[in-house]
C-alpha cells in the first residue's frame, strides 16, 4: 500500500468513544509507513475543554498509536483561515448574511415546498441580494452576522466540471449546490468546519482525508472551496461508523462506550480492537 499523510482530527469537547477510537486507528492504518498526524479542532472556544484534551492524547497512547509532533491546534492559527475568507471575498463570492434563525424557519416555512440538502432546508437566499453598503453599515453597527458562499456564482466562477475519488465509494462529481448558501464564518467564529478543514489538511500536507461516511455528502463543497482557494486535491477514504444497540450513531454524551469508562471498567486496547473488528 503507498505511503500517505493521514490526520485524525478531534474536538476538545467530550471524551472520545468507540467511533473515534476506529476512526483513529483506520487513519493510522492509512498511513501506511507515512505520517500519522492528530489535529485538534478547538475553534469552538466555548464549548473546548482542557481536560479533554488530555483525554484524547491519554486514550490514543492507550490504543497503542504513535503521531507526529507538534500536534496542530486549529486555535492557534485563525489567520489562515481569515486569509482563506479575504480570497474568496476578493472573488465576490462572499455575502453577509443577518438572518436569524428563526428568521429563516419563517421564510422557508412561508416557502412551502422548500428544497432541503444533506443539512435540511436550504437557505432561501433572503440576504444574498442586499448591497454592500447596506452589509458593511450593519457590520459596523456590530449587528451579528454569518458570512455565506454564493454557491453558484462559485460554481460558475470555478467553470469546469470538478470530481474526486474515494477510496471505498468510488469516482464523484462535485454537485455543491446540494449545501445552498453555506456558512462559512460568522461574527464570533472565525470559520466553519467546512472552511477550516480543507485549509487545515493542505497546510499539513494530508494526502488521504479519512472520516466517517456520514461525512461523504460534505466533500461536494469541499472539492469546490479546494478548487476556489487553489489547494492541491487529496483522495478521501470514507469508512463505516460504529452504531450503538439502536443503530444510532455513536455521540460524546453516551460515557457507556467513551473509552474512558471501558478503560475504567478493565478493557484493554486489544478488547477495544476486537470490539471493533480490527
Amino acid at each position: 500500500m503507498p505511503t500517505h499523510t493521514t490526520r485524525f482530527a478531534p474536538s476538545p469537547t467530550g471524551w472520545l468513544h468507540l467511533g473515534h477510537a476506529y476512526a483513529a486507528l483506520f487513519a493510522a492504518d492509512r498511513a501506511g509507513d507515512g505520517r500519522f498526524l492528530v489535529r485538534l479542532e478547538d475553534i469552538d472556544a466555548t464549548r473546548a475543554r482542557p481536560e479533554y484534551e488530555a483525554g484524547i492524547f491519554e486514550d490514543l497512547s492507550w490504543l497503542g498509536l504513535k503521531w507526529e509532533q507538534p500536534v496542530i491546534r486549529q486555535s492557534e492559527h485563525v489567520a489562515v483561515y481569515r486569509a482563506g475568507l479575504e480570497k474568496l471575498r476578493a472573488l465576490g463570492l462572499l455575502y453577509p448574511c443577518f438572518c436569524t434563525r428563526k428568521e429563516i424557519q419563517h421564510e422557508i416555512a412561508q416557502a412551502g415546498n422548500a428544497p432541503h440538502g444533506p443539512d435540511g432546508p436550504l437557505y432561501p437566499g433572503t440576504c444574498r441580494g442586499k448591497s454592500a453598503a447596506e452589509g458593511e453599515e450593519r457590520i459596523a453597527s456590530g449587528e451579528a452576522y454569518a458570512l455565506r458562499l454564493d454557491v453558484v456564482k462559485a460554481m460558475a466562477l470555478a467553470g469546469k466540471e470538478l470530481s474526486w475519488i474515494d477510496r471505498a465509494h468510488g469516482a464523484f462529481t462535485a454537485t455543491p449546490a446540494i449545501f445552498g448558501d453555506v456558512v462559512l464564518a460568522r461574527k464570533d467564529t472565525p470559520a466553519s468546519y467546512h472552511l477550516a478543514v480543507v485549509l487545515d489538511d493542505a497546510r499539513q500536507g494530508v494526502t488521504r482525508v479519512t472520516r466517517g461516511e456520514d461525512l461523504l455528502p460534505a466533500t461536494h463543497l469541499h472539492r469546490l472551496l479546494i478548487d476556489l482557494l487553489g489547494l492541491p486535491v487529496p483522495e478521501w477514504e470514507h469508512h463505516r461508523l460504529i452504531l450503538d444497540d439502536q443503530g444510532r450513531r455513536l455521540a460524546k454524551r453516551d460515557d457507556a462506550r467513551s473509552l474512558r469508562t471501558l478503560r475504567e471498567q478493565g478493557w484493554t486496547a486489544e478488547m477495544v480492537r476486537k470490539e471493533l473488528g480490527i
